[in-house]
């Protein structure tokens, strides 16, 4: 089950001294479990993908730009966010340099391939930390990455925002972005405004990836997380973070559990969302107004992905 991990780590030159002080082997004991931070999420036309939450309920963020071009609007939850993505129209993103990671020419080079879920976030208190345990644990780690943009907020005065991003890499998966997120001006980007939802969510509960061999990536996910302790079933693998859960499963035990057929693809997908302290029935009320189907399956009321820009969106 781990010799496929073992086998890609040695193939990406990542072998690395596996011990170091006050760190461990592939995450666990003397790491910081990091929770859910943020999900990237591409599209097409930012405005539209905007439209779709607040007619569910939600308040999304006025537009925002990162220097380098991609502009992005917010579901700001308890904690956690989701990260509507979008390329502006006069951005010049360069392509990633030798030893880099380029959140611009990544996301663009994925929406070029079609929208959904392109990042996986997960929060930081110290970028410098976060890269020693993923080298540690053999991972390759790309060039550190730092930015600034100022953020609208809800009384239209402007703040800066600032961020530390850790790229790390999966190696057994080249299709999804990993990176842990140091948020180091908190107080000027959280806002109790843009937290309050008419529908009444709160919380990313859950995260759902497909994959063909959940297991084979424990290894990544337990350095990535820093949780060593996972429940592992027939289904797949979850993992519980201090802010949600992860939950990989196979394209079969996802459609058993969600009731969507995914295209299939090489690697893994980001398939589903899962947000929980909503008024369901007030959501599906919502929806039905404005023409959205959603219905109920196993796991709660499901929007299909295919009508809401290529993630699943399920409320408990």
């Amino acid at each position: 089950m781990l010799r496929a991990f073992r086998r890609a780590t040695r193939a990406a030159g990542a072998t690395r001294t596996r011990e170091r002080s006050g760190q461990h082997k592939r995450g666990g004991a003397g790491v910081r479990p990091r929770g859910l931070d943020h999900v990237v999420w591409p599209v097409r036309d930012l405005d539209a993908a905007a439209a779709l939450f607040e007619t569910l309920g939600f308040t999304v963020t006025p537009r925002a730009r990162h220097p380098w071009g991609t502009e992005n609007r917010l579901v700001q939850l308890d904690g956690a966010f989701l990260e509507l993505l979008t390329i502006g129209g006069d951005a010049a993103i360069p392509d990633a340099a030798p030893g880099t990671l380029s959140f611009g020419a990544f996301n663009r080079d994925f929406l070029a391939r079609g929208e959904g879920g392109s990042m996986i976030v997960l929060e930081s208190g110290d970028a410098a930390a976060d890269r020693a345990s993923f080298e540690a644990a053999g991972l390759k780690v790309f060039e550190p990455f730092s930015f600034g943009r100022t953020q609208e907020l809800s009384d239209g005065t402007t703040r800066e925002v600032r961020f530390d991003l850790t790229f790390v890499e999966n190696p057994l998966d080249a299709s999804l972005g990993y990176f842990t997120c140091h948020n180091l001006f908190p107080e000027n980007f959280w806002s109790s405004a843009y937290q309050t939802h008419g529908n009444g969510v709160r919380a990313l509960e859950a995260v759902v990836l497909t994959t063909d061999e959940p297991a084979d990536q424990a290894e990544f996910w337990k350095a990535f997380t820093g949780r060593r302790e996972m429940r592992a079933t027939s289904l797949g693998i979850t993992i519980s973070t201090p802010r949600g859960d992860i939950r990989i499963m196979t394209p079969a035990a996802y459609g058993a559990l969600f009731g969507d057929d995914m295209a299939p693809v090489e690697g893994n997908r980001l398939a589903a969302l899962v947000l929980a302290g909503g008024d369901v029935e007030a959501i599906a009320r919502r929806a039905a107004d404005a023409g959205l189907s959603m219905d109920r399956v196993s796991e709660g009321l499901r929007l299909r992905a295919a009508d809401a820009f290529g993630i699943t969106l399920v409320f408990v």
